[in-house]
């Protein structure tokens, strides 16, 4: 068995985008994420300086592909995608060394 996955994703938003709109919008995403074959957490959080942090665990890299591939085909989440500032975005994949819950 292999090693899960975590996708880290960091980003700002576009200018005039409030914290409390884009928050709103990523929770609309819950349900494409948390219904994707392999999904086993998400979560996303936000610095100070406007840096938003997204992290996803999936079973595997195949899990997290096929998701990727996907997102932006689903009407429920092009309000959070619109939000982010794209020339912001980086994104990588990890595999899960240790994890404390």
């Amino acid at each position: 068995m292999g090693k899960h996955v975590i996708e880290t994703v960091t980003f700002k938003l576009k200018d005039g985008v409030s914290r409390e709109t884009f928050t709103e919008a990523a929770k609309a995403m819950n349900a494409f994420v948390s219904g994707r074959p392999g999904f086993i957490a998400r979560r996303l959080s936000c610095s100070a300086d406007g840096e938003w942090i997204e992290h996803i665990e999936w079973k595997d890299m195949e899990a997290a592909q096929s998701a990727a591939s996907a997102l932006g085909s689903v009407e429920s989440n092009r309000p959070a995608l619109s939000a982010i500032d794209e020339a912001t975005v980086t994104m990588h994949h990890t595999e899960l060394e240790v994890s404390l819950n």
